[in-house]
Protein backbone atom coordinates (compact mmCIF):
# COMPACT_ATOMS: atom_id res chain seq x y z
CA UNK A 1 0.00 0.00 0.00
CA UNK A 2 2.60 2.42 1.15
CA UNK A 3 4.36 1.84 -2.69
CA UNK A 4 0.70 2.36 -4.18
CA UNK A 5 1.01 5.69 -2.17
CA UNK A 6 3.88 6.88 -3.94
CA UNK A 7 3.40 5.76 -7.19
CA UNK A 8 0.24 7.93 -6.90
CA UNK A 9 1.72 10.91 -5.45
CA UNK A 10 5.05 10.80 -7.75
CA UNK A 11 2.12 10.73 -10.48
CA UNK A 12 0.51 13.59 -9.23
CA UNK A 13 3.58 15.67 -9.19
CA UNK A 14 4.21 14.53 -12.83
CA UNK A 15 0.27 15.82 -13.94
CA UNK A 16 1.04 19.14 -12.24
CA UNK A 17 4.86 19.73 -13.47
CA UNK A 18 3.53 18.93 -16.92
CA UNK A 19 0.78 21.78 -16.34
CA UNK A 20 3.04 24.22 -14.88
CA UNK A 21 5.59 23.69 -17.81
CA UNK A 22 2.59 23.97 -20.63
CA UNK A 23 1.88 27.14 -19.14
CA UNK A 24 5.25 28.17 -18.97
CA UNK A 25 5.68 27.61 -22.81
CA UNK A 26 2.10 28.87 -23.65
CA UNK A 27 3.25 32.20 -21.86
CA UNK A 28 6.85 32.32 -23.34
CA UNK A 29 5.13 32.18 -26.52
CA UNK A 30 3.20 35.23 -25.68
CA UNK A 31 6.54 37.05 -24.40
CA UNK A 32 7.95 36.69 -27.89
CA UNK A 33 5.22 37.80 -29.26
CA UNK A 34 4.98 41.50 -27.00
CA UNK A 35 8.42 41.74 -26.05
CA UNK A 36 9.00 43.79 -28.63
CA UNK A 37 6.16 46.31 -27.10
CA UNK A 38 7.82 46.10 -23.86
CA UNK A 39 10.90 47.05 -24.84
CA UNK A 40 9.49 50.23 -26.73
CA UNK A 41 7.66 51.29 -23.87
CA UNK A 42 11.16 50.77 -21.34
CA UNK A 43 12.66 52.85 -24.17
CA UNK A 44 10.20 55.57 -24.17
CA UNK A 45 10.09 55.88 -20.28
CA UNK A 46 11.45 59.05 -18.62
CA UNK A 47 15.18 59.13 -18.23
CA UNK A 48 15.35 55.80 -20.48
CA UNK A 49 14.01 58.15 -23.81
CA UNK A 50 17.50 59.66 -24.44
CA UNK A 51 19.63 57.04 -24.04
CA UNK A 52 20.80 55.14 -26.95
CA UNK A 53 21.02 51.49 -26.80
CA UNK A 54 23.79 50.47 -28.67
CA UNK A 55 24.84 46.27 -29.65
CA UNK A 56 28.62 45.46 -29.78
CA UNK A 57 27.96 41.73 -31.02
CA UNK A 58 25.71 40.01 -33.36
CA UNK A 59 23.51 38.56 -30.43
CA UNK A 60 22.85 41.40 -28.31
CA UNK A 61 19.68 42.25 -29.61
CA UNK A 62 18.49 38.70 -29.72
CA UNK A 63 19.70 38.16 -26.55
CA UNK A 64 18.14 40.79 -24.79
CA UNK A 65 14.84 39.99 -26.51
CA UNK A 66 15.19 36.13 -25.24
CA UNK A 67 15.34 37.76 -21.66
CA UNK A 68 12.86 39.87 -22.05
CA UNK A 69 10.21 36.96 -23.15
CA UNK A 70 11.47 34.63 -20.48
CA UNK A 71 11.05 36.88 -17.78
CA UNK A 72 7.99 37.64 -19.45
CA UNK A 73 7.12 33.68 -18.83
CA UNK A 74 8.22 33.09 -15.50
CA UNK A 75 6.33 36.25 -13.93
CA UNK A 76 3.25 34.56 -15.02
CA UNK A 77 3.88 31.41 -14.41
CA UNK A 78 4.62 32.30 -11.14
CA UNK A 79 0.92 31.93 -9.33
CA UNK A 80 0.26 29.26 -11.49
CA UNK A 81 3.17 27.05 -9.81
CA UNK A 82 2.16 28.17 -6.70
CA UNK A 83 -1.25 27.16 -7.01
CA UNK A 84 -0.55 23.98 -8.26
CA UNK A 85 1.87 23.52 -4.89
CA UNK A 86 -1.47 24.02 -3.55
CA UNK A 87 -3.25 21.62 -4.87
CA UNK A 88 -0.82 19.48 -4.29
CA UNK A 89 -0.72 19.55 -0.68
CA UNK A 90 -4.52 20.60 -0.66
CA UNK A 91 -5.65 16.84 0.85
CA UNK A 92 -3.57 17.11 3.67
CA UNK A 93 -4.85 20.75 5.12
CA UNK A 94 -8.24 21.13 6.83
CA UNK A 95 -11.01 23.37 5.03
CA UNK A 96 -9.57 26.11 7.21
CA UNK A 97 -5.77 25.62 6.44
CA UNK A 98 -6.32 25.14 2.62
CA UNK A 99 -8.41 28.29 2.45
CA UNK A 100 -5.15 30.48 4.20
CA UNK A 101 -2.89 28.70 2.12
CA UNK A 102 -4.66 29.52 -1.38
CA UNK A 103 -4.89 32.87 -0.40
CA UNK A 104 -0.86 33.00 -0.62
CA UNK A 105 -0.84 32.65 -4.43
CA UNK A 106 -2.38 35.95 -5.45
CA UNK A 107 -1.17 38.32 -2.37
CA UNK A 108 2.56 37.32 -3.26
CA UNK A 109 1.91 37.81 -6.82
CA UNK A 110 0.17 40.78 -6.25
CA UNK A 111 2.92 42.03 -3.99
CA UNK A 112 5.47 41.22 -6.42
CA UNK A 113 3.84 43.40 -9.14
CA UNK A 114 3.51 46.47 -6.55
CA UNK A 115 7.49 45.91 -6.03
CA UNK A 116 8.12 45.84 -9.61
CA UNK A 117 6.34 48.66 -10.32
CA UNK A 118 7.73 50.80 -7.55
CA UNK A 119 11.37 49.69 -8.29
CA UNK A 120 10.79 50.61 -11.79
CA UNK A 121 9.11 53.72 -12.08
CA UNK A 122 10.90 54.78 -8.70
CA UNK A 123 13.88 53.63 -8.19
CA UNK A 124 15.45 52.87 -10.81
CA UNK A 125 14.66 56.35 -12.61
CA UNK A 126 16.63 57.45 -9.45
CA UNK A 127 19.78 55.22 -10.20
CA UNK A 128 19.91 56.87 -14.24
CA UNK A 129 20.01 60.50 -13.24
CA UNK A 130 22.35 59.73 -10.69
CA UNK A 131 24.57 57.72 -12.39
CA UNK A 132 24.05 60.06 -15.76
CA UNK A 133 24.53 63.84 -14.04
CA UNK A 134 28.06 61.63 -12.47
CA UNK A 135 29.06 60.60 -16.23
CA UNK A 136 28.55 64.29 -17.26
CA UNK A 137 30.54 65.93 -14.19
CA UNK A 138 33.34 64.19 -15.12
CA UNK A 139 33.31 64.88 -18.78
CA UNK A 140 32.64 61.08 -20.16
CA UNK A 141 30.75 60.45 -23.51
CA UNK A 142 28.14 58.08 -22.30
CA UNK A 143 27.69 55.50 -25.02
CA UNK A 144 25.41 52.04 -23.36
CA UNK A 145 25.46 48.62 -24.27
CA UNK A 146 21.85 47.29 -24.55
CA UNK A 147 23.10 44.45 -22.64
CA UNK A 148 24.54 46.05 -19.74
CA UNK A 149 21.88 48.66 -19.62
CA UNK A 150 19.75 45.59 -19.34
CA UNK A 151 21.66 44.08 -16.52
CA UNK A 152 21.55 47.39 -14.31
CA UNK A 153 17.96 47.42 -14.98
CA UNK A 154 17.36 44.09 -13.40
CA UNK A 155 19.93 44.64 -10.79
CA UNK A 156 17.74 47.24 -9.08
CA UNK A 157 14.59 45.86 -10.07
CA UNK A 158 14.66 42.02 -8.72
CA UNK A 159 16.28 42.54 -5.32
CA UNK A 160 13.68 45.72 -4.80
CA UNK A 161 10.54 43.10 -6.37
CA UNK A 162 11.75 40.62 -4.07
CA UNK A 163 11.60 42.56 -0.91
CA UNK A 164 8.37 43.34 -1.29
CA UNK A 165 7.26 39.70 -0.56
CA UNK A 166 8.29 40.11 3.09
CA UNK A 167 4.87 40.67 4.07
CA UNK A 168 3.76 36.32 2.35
CA UNK A 169 7.54 35.52 4.06
CA UNK A 170 6.71 36.54 7.69
CA UNK A 171 2.91 35.48 7.76
CA UNK A 172 3.86 31.98 6.55
CA UNK A 173 6.94 31.57 8.98
CA UNK A 174 4.15 32.49 11.67
CA UNK A 175 1.56 30.48 10.61
CA UNK A 176 4.53 27.25 10.88
CA UNK A 177 5.30 28.75 14.53
CA UNK A 178 8.90 29.87 13.38
CA UNK A 179 8.48 33.57 13.87
CA UNK A 180 6.74 34.83 17.25
CA UNK A 181 6.18 38.53 18.65
CA UNK A 182 8.90 38.33 20.98
CA UNK A 183 11.60 36.84 18.14
CA UNK A 184 10.19 39.68 15.75
CA UNK A 185 10.56 42.58 18.44
CA UNK A 186 14.20 41.13 19.18
CA UNK A 187 15.07 41.19 15.56
CA UNK A 188 13.58 44.98 14.79
CA UNK A 189 16.69 46.76 15.09
CA UNK A 190 18.17 43.88 13.07
CA UNK A 191 16.15 44.02 10.28
CA UNK A 192 16.07 47.87 9.94
CA UNK A 193 19.77 47.63 9.70
CA UNK A 194 19.68 44.93 7.02
CA UNK A 195 16.94 46.80 5.08
CA UNK A 196 18.91 50.29 5.38
CA UNK A 197 21.90 48.37 3.73
CA UNK A 198 19.60 47.12 1.31
CA UNK A 199 17.92 50.57 0.27
CA UNK A 200 21.57 51.94 0.11
CA UNK A 201 22.73 49.43 -1.91
CA UNK A 202 19.94 49.99 -4.71
CA UNK A 203 19.36 53.81 -3.98
CA UNK A 204 22.22 56.41 -5.49
CA UNK A 205 24.19 57.79 -3.01
CA UNK A 206 22.56 60.86 -1.49
CA UNK A 207 20.24 61.10 1.51
CA UNK A 208 16.69 61.84 -0.39
CA UNK A 209 17.96 58.89 -2.55
CA UNK A 210 17.97 56.75 0.57
CA UNK A 211 15.34 58.01 2.30
CA UNK A 212 12.68 57.53 -0.84
CA UNK A 213 13.54 54.10 -0.85
CA UNK A 214 14.68 52.82 2.89
CA UNK A 215 11.45 54.09 4.04
CA UNK A 216 9.07 52.11 2.33
CA UNK A 217 11.02 48.98 3.12
CA UNK A 218 10.30 50.42 6.84
CA UNK A 219 7.15 50.45 6.22
CA UNK A 220 6.80 47.12 4.45
CA UNK A 221 8.50 45.91 7.65
CA UNK A 222 6.11 47.30 9.87
CA UNK A 223 3.20 46.05 7.62
CA UNK A 224 4.83 42.89 7.71
CA UNK A 225 5.28 42.29 12.06
CA UNK A 226 1.52 43.62 12.01
CA UNK A 227 0.15 40.77 9.80
CA UNK A 228 2.35 38.39 11.70
CA UNK A 229 1.56 39.14 14.97
CA UNK A 230 -2.35 39.32 14.17
CA UNK A 231 -1.83 35.74 12.71
CA UNK A 232 -0.09 34.81 15.83
CA UNK A 233 -2.69 35.93 17.68
CA UNK A 234 -5.61 34.15 15.49
CA UNK A 235 -3.58 31.09 15.94
CA UNK A 236 -3.19 31.50 19.68
CA UNK A 237 -6.99 31.77 20.43
CA UNK A 238 -7.53 28.94 17.85
CA UNK A 239 -9.56 25.78 19.34
CA UNK A 240 -7.07 23.58 19.21
CA UNK A 241 -4.49 25.67 21.12
CA UNK A 242 -7.68 26.50 23.95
Amino acid sequence: MEQEDWIFHLTEVRKRLLLVFGWFVATLCVGLYVSPSILRFIKSQPGADGIEWNVFSFTDGLLIYMKCALLFALLFTLPVLLYQLWAFVRPGLTDKEAKGALSYVPASFMLFLVGLAFSYLVVFPMMLRFMKNMNSTIGAVETYGIDKYFSFLFDVVLPMSAAFELPVVMLFLTRIGLLTPERLKTGRKYAYVGLAILGSCISPPDMLSHLSVTIPLFMLFEISVFVSGRQWRMTQESPANG
